[in-house]
């Protein structure tokens, strides 16, 4: 099965595709998204254009994405869940079910602990996949998600593929 991972920023959208064919994981690609315009419109648009991109060309079965933690600053709560909700329209419109996960569910599974900082999971990342070298630490926490979701056999899918059909 390939597993579309995804860490959501308007700055940065962290994306890492896995491959995962019983318990054995190996990695595919990994990268960052960076939207392009001045205004929050503009920025949705280009991040949507270029998860699709991203879709089409690496042709997951299934996706993962991390939940929305909300943080002290509200605005920027906000503005996660934009970008968080255009990789779910991407992903929804292009039928893949969806598994959710909390930040420290994704932690405690690939590196042991819920609290877990991001050097630790680049770390932990690159023993579990041989050979990859993700694109940065948003890479890293994407690909992180689609372990996750690896292990967990998308317990929690919201099946996307069912809803469009209706």
């Amino acid at each position: 099965m390939r597993i579309l991972g995804i860490d959501p920023g308007l700055r940065t959208l962290g994306w890492g595709v896995i491959e995962s064919r019983g318990s054995r994981l190996s990695h595919v690609a990994n990268g960052h998204l960076h939207p392009q315009g001045t205004d929050l419109a503009a920025r949705l648009l280009s991040l949507y254009e270029q998860l699709r991109d991203v879709v089409a060309r690496h042709a997951p079965d299934t996706a993962a994405i991390e939940q929305t933690f909300v943080n002290k600053d509200g605005a920027g709560t906000l503005k996660l869940g934009q970008a968080r909700g255009v990789a779910l329209l991407a992903l929804a419109e292009a039928g893949l079910s969806v598994g959710e996960y909390a930040p420290n569910k994704v932690k405690k599974t690939v590196v042991g602990v819920g609290h877990a900082d991001k050097v630790q999971v680049q770390h932990m990342v690159r023993l579990q996949l041989p050979g990859c070298e993700p694109a940065g630490a948003d890479a890293a926490d994407a690909l992180a998600i689609a372990i996750c979701h690896a292990y967990y056999g998308g317990v929690k899918e919201r099946p996307l593929r069912e809803v469009r059909t209706s």
